[in-house]
């Protein structure tokens, strides 16, 4: 009697002839569901190199004007930097000799670690960040300085490209990604990615929270108040720790309050914000508590209109205030418009956020203006929602300025009136957004569509079809590893009338239906439910998980069509210069799969 072992080895013997008869009816018909899969993957070959995925290197980020501390993968080095992105390289993070006092977590030790200590900050990075290596020396001696000072901290640093789920689970999109844990809470770190910045950003965390002033100082909000402790002072205290960038004094000296303006017999207790700029002293009317102190400073604290570099990038990206308005000139012309934007952000402090873009400077002005969609030196005025829907309006501004002195008050007259107005229907949500978009192509007939702002909602978001949208940038090397393969697949499924395989610039074309979070991004569009957002596929760029993908989310079932393989074997068997009368073509008509 056959043993078990001996039925199954028999049966793996016989399963190539028990499938052969059904592998040889190639043009016979078939009820084997996955017949289309195997042409492709005979065809378009599993073997071909997938290009890279979100899951295997991050993508090329694009370049994100709103977020120069981390997201879309590191994109910041696409904006202000060189770096482009991952790379084979021999350097680590950092050295171990740099790092001893640098815990390093993982999955397994994480809730451990941030358990024990009341205190943590965690660096999120990856191996290949450029920016992740400029900061490591840095973030290494942080954590020794704060070490020899005996500061209640640990610094820390988890690489999210082998720790995926434990850099998901805290919001992680780009590199690298700072948290402050305090008692297993974490908070952002928006400071400078310096020694010195992260010491004092930390010391103030832990520090005390009010110093007395007893003598003049380089101060920012002073407290003029009738104990230096108390239910006032902690009211000051408590604001102060909500606010990481200003410093807070109190004082109970009627000569100090007097040398900051404060009316010594002023009802106490009274604070006054003060600046270096022309707007030194504000003076803080509402009621005194933390919540109050700390939203009038967050409102006040910066300058009317901030000159967007490098180093103040930080600080207007990661303020509260989301909306802004932003002024694009050349450094010569500037002088006649800034005053008219400071003027209209008086009556928008702690709304609106206005921010000066030198445009012919080649570092920042350059990269934004393209961001923006902004060609030339003409003098721009637009109003920008933030990185999350990212809708930005332009101001019309007249064509030329009037530079004569008999004409030039009643053009500055006719502007600010202009920006204020343009302003306020920016915070009441009644202007139209703007978007760019390449011209329509003339003729759009080859395999893969091509789409532009304009075209969109004519292509992708007609109802009637499934459409499948590569979002791509030309300098992408991902993109542009992607091409062959997004190309091969348009040519296997020319001719289903149900199905767009598409690409569009993303570079050059805006849509709020189609979003990239970096490149390329690549997004289905199924008929009839045009009105739900795209679904996006992630997994291995080849053509068959393409395909398989296709299947799966199509509202509108599909076959795959290609040329009859009875008349292409005919054609091949009698060779190039042979007919084979009117019975047989080329080969070339579409055959319906299934």
């Amino acid at each position: 009697m056959p043993t078990p072992r001996s039925l199954l080895l028999l049966l793996l013997l016989a399963t190539p002839f028990l499938l052969l008869p059904h592998a040889a009816s190639a043009s016979a018909p078939t009820s084997n569901p996955d017949i289309d899969l195997e042409y492709l993957i005979k065809n378009a070959g599993l073997d071909d190199a997938p290009a890279a995925t979100a899951t295997d290197d991050p993508e090329d980020g694009a370049p994100n004007f709103p977020d120069l501390d981390a997201d879309y993968e590191d994109d910041e080095e696409d904006l202000f930097g060189d770096d482009d992105g991952p790379e084979e390289s021999s350097h680590s993070h950092s050295s171990a000799a740099d790092e001893a006092h640098v815990l390093l977590l993982t999955a397994a030790n994480f809730t451990a670690i941030l358990a024990a200590r009341r205190h943590v900050m965690v660096e999120f990075y990856a191996p290949w960040c450029g920016h992740c290596r400029a900061l490591a020396p840095h973030y290494a001696a942080a954590a020794s300085a704060l070490a020899a000072d005996g500061v209640d901290v640990a610094l820390a640093k988890v690489d999210a490209t082998e720790e995926h789920e434990l850099a998901q689970a805290h919001g992680v999109q780009g590199y690298p990604t700072l948290l402050f844990f305090i008692d297993g809470v974490p908070r952002d770190y928006a400071g400078e990615r310096t020694k010195d910045a992260i010491v004092a950003w930390i010391s103030k965390k832990l520090g005390p929270a009010v110093q007395n002033l007893a003598a003049v100082d380089d101060v920012a909000v002073l407290a003029f108040l009738d104990h230096l402790s108390g239910a006032h002072s902690d009211e000051l205290a408590a604001a102060s720790r909500l606010e990481d960038t200003v410093s807070f004094y109190q004082t109970t000296s009627p000569d100090v309050a007097k040398l900051f303006h404060i009316d010594p017999e002023a009802k106490r207790p009274s604070v006054v914000l003060l600046k270096k700029e022309e707007e030194k002293l504000t003076v803080f009317d509402g009621e005194f508590r933390a919540s109050a102190i700390a939203e009038f400073v967050s409102a006040n604290k910066i300058p009317l209109i901030t000159t967007l570099t490098q180093e103040t990038g930080p600080a207007i990206f990661d303020n509260p205030i989301k909306k802004q308005i932003l002024l694009f000139a050349v450094a010569k012309e500037s002088s006649k418009f800034l005053p008219i934007i400071k003027e209209t952000a008086k009556s928008f402090k702690g709304k609106l956020l206005f921010v000066f873009v030198e445009r012919d400077n080649e570092e920042v002005g350059e990269p934004v203006a393209n961001y923006f969609g902004i060609t030339g030196n003409e003098t721009t005025v637009l109003a920008y929602t933030g990185n999350e829907d990212a809708k930005k309006f332009f101001l019309r501004m007249v064509s030329s300025i009037i530079v004569q002195e008999s004409t030039m008050f009643l053009t500055k007259i006719f502007l600010l009136v202009n920006t204020q107005e343009f302003a306020q229907d920016f915070l009441e949500d009644k202007l139209t957004p703007s978007y760019k978009s390449d011209p329509v192509p003339e003729s759009n007939d080859e395999d893969v569509k091509v789409v532009v702002g304009k075209s969109l909602d004519q292509i992708v978001l007609d109802e009637s079809k499934d459409v499948l949208l590569e979002i791509y940038a030309p300098w992408c090397g991902h993109c542009q590893s992607l091409e062959p393969i997004y190309n091969k697949l348009g040519k296997y499924l020319r001719g289903i009338d149900s199905l767009v395989i598409a690409k569009m610039d993303g570079t050059n074309n805006e849509h709020p239906r189609a979003k990239p979070d970096g490149f390329p991004t690549i997004l289905f569009y199924p008929a009839g439910k045009k009105s739900f957002e795209p679904i996006t596929f992630e997994g291995d760029r080849t053509v068959v998980e393409m395909y398989k993908f296709l299947k799966k989310h199509a509202a509108i079932p599909f076959k795959l069509k290609r040329p009859d393989s009875s008349a292409a074997r005919t054609d091949s068997a009698e060779g190039p210069g042979s007919s084979t009368g009117p019975e047989k073509s080329s080969g070339s008509n579409p055959k319906d799969e299934l």
